[in-house]
């Protein structure tokens, strides 16, 4: 009986000791979080950092630059393009890529503005008019992918070109379609806001969320005699994290507030974002991205992972092109053209998407817009020619392409590839 009691008092002491060890205060996880960025887990920190360096410069040359009703704009123009950089995230997941998603925003914002405008459509019918067509765009290129065994780099450029055809042609002659002045549409593209009650109250929805899936966290992890995070910790990044976020909202409050647009892209990031990182379709973004044969005998339907992503990517770029129209009030050939196409795709990269696959967040389609966008209002309000813009813009993804190859270098090395 004695020797029984012997071998059952020791778990007892050592579950406690294993609480008090793995028990992590602040000092423990500031400790994990350069354990982390030394083995080549980055995360968004290069991107916070550049956009910090961004704005200290632009703002000691012109304080006009962090004004509220500069970043007002600033979180408009982001909104267009935004919305096709988060779709550009996805066929990076898998280690793909869609060269077409300018043109197809073009084309998109020109059927919305026949089938309304000239053709007489509900304006919500033609909307989904236009993300279907970018649908079926994109499951023609996961045919072409699957089927044929065509390379993404070659089907979306020759369907950047045919698509830029098909704008051209619905536009006829005119060249381009004024939305009407005044519509639901144009007012959500260029003048709604949130009420300030809406945003103070959406400000502080990440920090609420953050404490109880912490909480929750904690208490499993205790529960089943794992390390855990401190329940300080977690306390103290929340409330951080809600301080700052309500303090934007009241800055931004002092212009024009918080556009309804800009609130519809952080919602669809943050929808792209749970189906990434809480589904089994988007685990198994990340497993066809990082090693398509290995996901194949693990059982993944790889011919349907690469589907979805192009035809995700293709339709967010459609409802990109109807947010740009909003935003422009008209519908024309300069519509998607230009440099939407290397913006969005330079703003998934730059925000910490992987160029090798299977590793990215949507929220990289955020950071990297808003620092392209940051870039561009920086030069325009110092008068700047629009050669330096592409000029920074091209150096900044340089050096986001450099950090991922050694951060990757890092992982490997680490055995955290």
């Amino acid at each position: 009986m004695s020797r029984q009691v012997e071998q059952a008092a020791p778990p007892q002491l050592d579950r406690a000791d294993v609480r008090v060890k793995h028990e992590a205060g602040l000092s423990g996880s500031i400790r994990a979080f350069f354990d982390r960025v030394r083995s080549g887990d980055l995360g968004s920190l290069p991107v916070i950092v550049g956009l910090v360096i961004i704005w200290t410069v632009f703002a000691s040359i012109n304080p006009i630059f962090l004004s509220s009703s500069n970043l007002v704009n600033l979180l408009f123009d982001s909104s267009t393009v935004g919305v096709i950089a988060l779709g550009i995230v996805c066929v990076l997941m898998v280690g793909e890529i869609d060269l077409s998603v300018g043109s197809i925003s073009g084309f998109a914002s020109a059927l919305v503005g026949t089938l309304w405008v000239n053709q007489g459509w509900p304006v919500a019918l033609a909307i989904l008019a236009a993300i279907a067509v970018g649908g079926f765009i994109g499951a023609l290129y996961a045919l072409l992918f699957n089927r044929l065994g065509m390379p993404s780099f070659v089907s979306t450029l020759a369907g950047l070109l045919a698509v830029l055809g098909l704008q051209l042609y619905i536009l006829g002659s005119t060249g381009s379609i004024n939305l009407p002045y005044g519509s639901n549409l144009v007012n959500f593209g260029q003048l709604l806001v949130m009420p300030k009650f809406v945003s103070f109250g959406l400000a502080a929805v990440p920090g609420i969320v953050m404490l109880i899936t912490g909480l929750r966290t904690v208490a499993r992890r205790r529960a089943a005699n794992l390390s855990a995070p401190s329940t300080g910790g977690i306390v103290t990044r929340a409330v951080a994290i809600t301080i700052v976020l309500e303090l934007i909202v009241f800055y931004l409050n002092q212009a024009r507030g918080i556009p309804w647009m800009f609130g519809l892209f952080v919602g669809l990031v943050i929808a792209m974002h749970y189906a990434l990182t809480r589904t089994k379709w988007g685990r198994s973004m990340s497993a066809v991205g990082g090693n398509r044969e290995a996901a194949r005998r693990a059982g993944i339907n790889v011919r349907l992972i690469y589907s979805s992503a192009f035809v995700l990517c293709s339709m967010l770029a459609a409802f990109g092109g109807v947010l740009s129209a909003a935003r422009l009030a008209s519908a024309s050939q300069q519509a998607g053209t230009g440099d939407v196409n290397l913006n969005a795709i330079a703003a998934a990269v730059i925000g910490g998407t992987s160029l090798f696959g299977g590793r990215g967040s949507a929220y990289s389609a955020l950071l990297g817009i808003i620092v392209i966008q940051s870039i561009a209002s920086g030069l325009t309000l110092l008068d700047l020619s629009s050669s330096l813009r592409y000029m920074i813009t091209g150096a900044v993804l340089a050096i986001a392409v450099i950090v991922d190859s050694l951060a990757r270098r890092s992982r490997v090395s680490h055995g955290r590839a």
